[in-house]
């Protein structure tokens, strides 16, 4: 959030009024921005107007025109498409300020997928309605100009040719935004890429559906929006893949972060591990295998686990026997004892738990990044899960 609207320190969250006075600023810009656009596009209303009507004038027969049926119209008309032009002109500016306000609730990765597709929807509506005008347009205009009867002259009315226009392009629009769709679906955890092809066929009916309810009753405008809605949903399932790929390597990247941030004495315990298990010996100790004092008893050798030569073995006297399980008893009360006290991560997670309930997110993530370093592996999968969840939109 803006500096003006943000008096307490960098990290805490702002009260609900501040959020309401940001929102207002905010608002205000875009308002302000759309007026001004509407200023510098109102002394050429009507030139705007004679640009968005060239489709349908030029199918229009020799001799006709078009006409306005009401008082009004004439100035109303080119009054709202200049109006409608600058919220369309205005549109990369006005997704600015709403991103400028949504920006700082966001998580990094969360920003890191939403610039470009915030980019891109902007691009996409654009391409509609350039796509609109420029192909639909003409090949509409002459079929229905076309389709006359004998008799009738096709007159149109401006404001219902506004309206008309203004509907398809919304339609086209909004039809080109279907991979931003397709990757928020995705990205959601709602569907995955393999569910949607999985879909196909139903969804190649129902943009053909889509297409004559958004379109005028012909073949053609209404093929003209399928095909490129179909087209864009398979553009969107290999981009979601890739999205997918891409989050999937971030997870990895971060909980081998993590596991490395841990320390390297579990790693040199499961090699220590692996390696007896290579060569025929018992895993080391505290992994399952005998402890150094039965070791000494049974008269191996530690570093390779490969039994001492006869003739460097030598029994144990009573006396040596007696000591050597007397340290062990020692050793197993010492770890009783260690057992006993409170581990110091669990009263970590312990209180995670009470600070998700508070929703103090921020000392969360600082307790789960001091699990990450100092718990073991099953305390380590605990605060990678619930990163997880955070993380989670």
């Amino acid at each position: 959030m803006s500096s003006s609207a943000n008096p307490e320190a960098p990290g805490q969250e702002q009260p609900f009024v501040a959020h309401l006075i940001e929102l207002r600023d905010r608002l205000m810009r875009m308002l302000v921005a759309v007026l001004l656009v509407f200023l510098a596009l109102f002394p050429f209303a009507n030139d705007i107007y004679t640009y968005v009507a060239m489709p349908l004038m030029a199918q229009l027969p020799a001799g006709t025109s078009m006409i306005a049926t009401q008082v009004a119209s004439p100035f109303l008309t080119p009054f709202k498409l200049a109006l409608v032009s600058a919220v369309f002109l205005s549109m990369p500016y006005l997704l600015f300020q709403l991103w400028s306000f949504v920006v700082p609730g966001l998580y990094s990765h969360e920003k890191q997928l939403a610039i470009p597709l915030l980019i891109s929807s902007v691009v996409l509506f654009y391409l509609g309605t350039v796509f609109a005008y420029y192909l639909v347009f003409p090949l509409v205009f002459a079929f229905l100009t076309g389709t006359a009867p004998d008799g009738v002259a096709v007159m149109t009315d401006i404001s219902h040719y506004l309206d008309f226009v203004l509907t398809l392009f919304f339609a086209f629009g909004i039809a080109f935004e279907i991979p931003i769709a397709t990757i928020l679906l995705v990205a959601a955890g709602i569907t995955t890429p393999e569910d949607l092809g999985r879909k196909r066929p139903y969804l190649i009916v129902g943009v053909f559906v889509v297409g004559m309810l958004l379109t005028p009753p012909d073949v053609i405008s209404q093929t003209l929006l399928a095909l490129p809605m179909w087209l864009l949903f398979e553009l969107g399932i290999l981009l979601s893949r890739f999205f997918q790929r891409r989050r999937q390597a971030s997870m990895a990247a971060r909980e081998a972060e993590a596991a490395a941030s841990a320390g390297p004495s579990d790693d040199l315990a499961a090699t220590a591990g692996a390696a007896g298990a290579a060569a025929g010996g018992p895993p080391p100790s505290g992994q399952g295998g005998k402890s150094a004092g039965e070791e000494v008893l049974l008269g191996r050798d530690l570093a390779g686990g490969d039994p001492l030569d006869q003739e460097r073995f030598k029994p144990l006297t009573a006396e040596e026997m007696e000591a050597e399980l007397d340290a062990i008893e020692a050793e197993e009360e010492i770890d009783g004892a260690a057992a006993k006290e409170p581990d110091p991560v669990d009263r970590k997670l312990e209180r995670i738990k009470a600070l998700r309930d508070q929703e103090a997110h921020a000392d969360v993530r600082r307790l789960l990044y001091e699990v990450l370093e100092e718990g073991d592996d099953e305390q380590r999968r605990v605060a990678r899960n619930i990163l997880e969840q955070l993380d989670t939109p």
